[in-house]
């Protein structure tokens, strides 16, 4: 996975909820761009998850990237 492709989700307007799988199968979700950082080389992202709590992910090691789509209104 690219550093630009987590960028592009990070700044995406309006922000939409993605989840990032790591190559040992560990999910991570990212509920909104407050709650993760992409170092300025792009080779490192920290992810706030639970309390206090973060996950420091190598981006080189991203193997998928899932997209949350907003539900579609009822008509």
């Amino acid at each position: 996975m690219t550093a630009d492709s987590v960028r592009k989700l990070l700044h995406a307007v309006p922000f939409v909820p993605f989840s990032i799988q790591l190559a040992n199968g560990v999910i991570l979700r990212v509920p909104h761009s407050d709650f993760a950082l992409l170092t300025q080389g792009g080779r490192t992202l920290i992810i706030h998850t639970e309390g206090e709590d973060f996950e420091i992910v190598d981006v080189m090691l991203v193997t998928n990237i899932n997209v949350e789509r907003e539900a579609e209104p009822a008509s």
